[in-house]
C-alpha cells in the first residue's frame, strides 16, 4: 500500500473542510436568487459530472452487478441522507447567514461521534469527548451569538 502525504486520512480531512467552507460561501451567493431545491439539483448535476469524470479518468468503474448487495443498501441509504442533508444546508443558508449555518451544520461532526459510539461501537478518548463537547458548544455560541 502507498504511504505519504496522498494516502494520509488528515490531509483528505482537511482538504474536505476547506472545500466544505469554500461550499458555504459559494452556496450562499448561489442560492441568493433562486429557489434553495433548484439550486440544490444543479449542484448535484455539476457533482455527478464531476465524479463521473474521475471515475472514469481514474479508472475506478466496476459493474454494478458485481457490487455486493450490502454496499449497495449502504450507500443508497447515505445517498439519500446525503440529498436530505443539502436540502436542508441549502434552505438554511437561504434563510440564514452562512457564518451561522455552516457551524451549526458542523454540529454533524457531534451526532458522527455519538452514532460512531452508539452503532459502530467506537471509543473516544477523554481527550476526544472533550473536543466533542467543545464542538457542540462553539456551535451554539455562533448560532445564539
Amino acid at each position: 500500500m502507498p504511504s505519504g502525504l496522498s494516502t494520509s486520512w488528515l490531509l483528505w480531512a482537511l482538504l474536505s473542510a476547506a472545500f466544505a467552507a469554500l461550499t458555504a460561501i459559494f452556496a450562499k451567493v448561489g442560492v441568493a436568487n433562486i429557489h434553495s431545491d433548484l439550486a440544490t439539483l444543479l449542484r448535484t448535476i455539476i457533482i455527478l459530472a464531476l465524479v463521473a469524470t474521475m471515475v472514469w479518468a481514474g479508472g475506478a468503474w466496476q459493474p454494478p452487478a458485481e457490487i455486493p448487495t450490502r454496499t449497495w443498501i449502504f450507500l443508497t441509504l447515505s445517498g439519500v441522507a446525503t440529498g436530505a442533508s443539502w436540502l436542508c444546508y441549502f434552505r438554511a443558508l437561504k434563510l440564514g447567514d452562512a457564518a451561522r449555518v455552516a457551524p451549526v451544520d458542523k454540529l454533524s461532526v457531534v451526532l458522527v461521534a455519538i452514532f460512531g459510539i452508539v452503532f459502530l461501537g467506537e471509543r473516544l478518548s477523554a481527550l476526544a469527548t472533550l473536543g466533542v463537547v467543545l464542538i457542540a458548544a462553539g456551535a451554539a455560541l455562533v448560532a445564539l451569538g
